[in-house]
């Protein structure tokens, strides 16, 4: 498992990723805003703006955003006067990222950028995909002049080697230290990668806009990042006890993610020391993209958002899972795990942790 597969998780999912965007997208167009506004000279001697949205996934919502930055840059353009330069978008996720599926999409949304724009500003804009991990080099050398990544750099390049993790597949309240250890040195070692690659590809003074699920404190086992995991390790444990999977199997299943705390994060920030921190933001999404914040009432529906937080994760977790313990086995599993996140959501309203973070290249 690598940057990717499971990132396609909670961004696939439209509405959470809605939710993301409509919090980070003012942030982004303020910023694109500034560049424009503070560094004049640079803009007008530019060719074009390069731009890279780091686990783009296939989904609607990744040309969604290209269009909003798109539009952003063409309303700038007009607004300062300048001459409008060409802007080159590359997508960027794992190899085995549905890139057909973007690449089918493309006619229909040029189409649009002509409605939209004009015809000529419609050829300047250039959209083209680059399949590799983000823990690696990805494009030349100050190539780049905005950096975009939304909810994938919680993914890790790889489960951490050698856990003792019997009975969960994440940190959890009862495992052991040394587990927490081997998450927070693997986190640390892809950020820190991560860093160091896209320094070398961004422009000085260019900026990334990161967002990535944490956690609200400093404890690692805390409910809003290792609850939603462990929920479905007891639904494994499940069939275990009725004999339909091996225990064995269930104790070498670990998830390559982790959701750092934010000192964590601000930690790598400095060490690595390429980028300047300009703005760290942080905000709650529910579990379930449905749920509306209706409370306890008598509109909050238990069954419905198992049903919703179930059907999400299963999204993320599936193709590892059917690789590990067989296709037969999944329904039962999600079965189990709707029922145990409904019961959990009756009794507590646990939410997610957003980490917004924005970045200037030194």
């Amino acid at each position: 498992m690598n940057q990717g597969d499971g990132k396609k998780s909670y961004a696939q999912n439209s509405s959470h990723q809605m939710a993301v965007m409509r919090k980070t997208l003012p942030i982004v167009k303020d910023i694109i805003k500034e560049m424009f506004i503070n560094h004049l000279t640079l803009f007008e001697m530019l060719e074009n703006f390069s731009i890279a949205d780091l686990g783009c996934a296939s989904g609607p919502n990744t040309l969604l955003f290209v269009s909003e930055v798109i539009d952003t840059v063409h309303k700038l353009s007009n607004q300062y006067n300048y001459k409008t330069r060409e802007i080159m978008v590359f997508l960027n996720d794992l190899h085995k990222n549905d890139f057909n599926n973007l690449f089918n999409a493309l006619p229909s949304f040029y189409d649009k950028l002509k409605e939209k724009h004009g015809y000529e500003f419609s050829q300047k804009c250039f959209i083209s995909g680059v399949p590799s991990s983000f823990y690696e080099r990805l494009l030349p050398s100050k190539s780049l002049h905005f950096v975009y990544s939304s909810y994938s750099l919680h993914w890790l390049s790889q489960v951490p080697r050698n856990l003792d993790n019997k009975g969960h597949i994440y940190v959890a309240k009862t495992c052991h230290s040394d587990v927490v250890d081997a998450y927070k040195n693997q986190f640390y070692k892809d950020f820190y990668s991560f860093l160091v690659h896209r320094s070398h590809e961004i422009i000085p003074k260019g900026r990334m806009v990161l967002t990535l699920i944490g956690r609200s404190i400093p404890d690692p086992s805390s409910n809003d990042c290792c609850c939603i995991l462990e929920l479905l390790a007891q639904s494994l444990l499940d069939l275990v006890s009725q004999g339909l999977i091996r225990k064995e199997d269930v104790d070498s299943f670990n998830m390559p993610v982790y959701h750092p705390y934010k000192d964590e994060v601000k930690t790598i920030i400095q060490k690595e020391n390429s980028f300047d921190l300009e703005k760290f933001e942080i905000f709650e999404c529910n579990w379930d993209p449905d749920d509306q914040d209706y409370g306890y009432t008598d509109k909050f529906d238990k069954k419905r958002s198992g049903r919703n937080v179930a059907n999400c994760i299963r999204s993320i977790t599936e193709p590892m899972m059917k690789i590990h313990f067989g296709e037969l086995v999944l329904d039962n599993v999600f079965e189990r795990y709707e029922k145990r996140v409904a019961n959990h959501l009756e009794n507590e309203k646990t939410k997610y942790i957003n980490l917004t973070i924005c970045l200037k290249k030194k």
